[in-house]
């Protein structure tokens, strides 16, 4: 199980979550396979997207992030809710680089630098909120603060990190979020500033033992911060078969026919591996359910 902190400052004008999610990457790296590059990058969205479900207000409230870059990954997608529960999937699992300038895993040569970053928000209205910036670094912490900048016009620093093993296990992975509200006083900017630049990496502070609400409380160091939340999250899919019958009856009856005469078919889930298997007289049964 990963946690999730959400800290508030005093005057209640600064927020900052944090999570720590190594078994969320661990298990992402289990389900899809993913190379070392391919880990960190679509463990970084997973933390990213975990950080801003947990913000939604309703508790059916979903939200997709979605990176499709220029890169060999290709598109990268995480789906949380609002308790920061994540599912992720990436188009190409597997992507070998060399190690970039500073000896790290090259994310940025992973995802790219052109392409865009888009986000879809299920607020439980008749239609989702839907917004879209460019990639700005390929780098998911830098994209994801510049999409709620841009988009969301939310004054934001967010800082990713995972840290694969040489065994292709991961060592640790979390991050945090600090957004400002419109009210908040320069003063507070001030602090936020100072704080950041006196923050290791979120790896480094993990790797040193500090605890999901140590980091949470230290990015409002100073303005005087309490917990507002503590929640332990997950990788989460919440498909089924019921779910799969849906989309299938969507099909229509021409194409459900299609696979009766097929033999039958087999819906692979892309977040989780799940095979759903119908046979034809199954399928007959929900082309019956698509006429009606």
């Amino acid at each position: 199980m990963g946690r999730i902190i959400r800290t508030i400052s005093k005057d209640a004008s600064v927020v900052c979550s944090a999570i720590e999610g190594r078994d969320i990457v661990s298990r992402i790296e289990q389900i899809h396979k993913t190379s070392a590059v391919v880990t960190a990058g679509l463990g970084r969205l997973a933390m990213a997207a975990s950080l801003m479900g947990f913000g939604l207000k309703g508790e059916k409230d979903s939200v997709t992030v979605r990176m499709a870059g220029d890169g060999p990954t290709g598109a990268l997608v995480c789906v949380a809710d609002s308790f920061g529960n994540v599912k992720a999937y990436v188009q190409n699992p597997v992507v070998e680089l060399p190690l970039n300038e500073r000896g790290k895993l090259d994310v940025k040569g992973a995802v790219g630098t052109q392409g865009t970053l888009s986000v879809v928000k299920d607020l439980g209205l008749k239609e989702p909120y839907c917004g879209q910036v460019p990639i700005v670094s390929g780098e998911i912490a830098e994209d994801i603060t510049s999409y709620l900048a841009l988009s969301e016009q939310i004054p934001s620093v967010c800082a990713l990190g995972v840290l694969v093993n040489p065994d292709l296990t991961v060592n640790c992975a979390g991050g945090f979020l600090i957004q400002l509200l419109p009210f908040a006083p320069e003063e507070a900017i001030d602090i936020i500033e100072k704080n950041i630049n006196g923050m290791q990496s979120v790896t480094e502070m993990l790797k040193a033992g500090m605890t999901v609400e140590d980091i949470a409380m230290k990015g409002l160091e100073g303005l005087e911060p309490n917990v507002l939340d503590d929640f332990e999250v997950s990788y989460k899919c919440d498909c089924s078969r019921a779910r799969v019958e849906k989309a299938l009856i969507s099909l229509g009856t021409k194409d459900l026919n299609d696979l009766i005469e097929d033999g039958g078919t087999e819906v692979n889930c892309q977040f989780c591996e799940k095979k759903y298997h119908f046979t034809p007289e199954e399928i007959k049964r929900l082309a019956e359910q698509a006429q009606n």
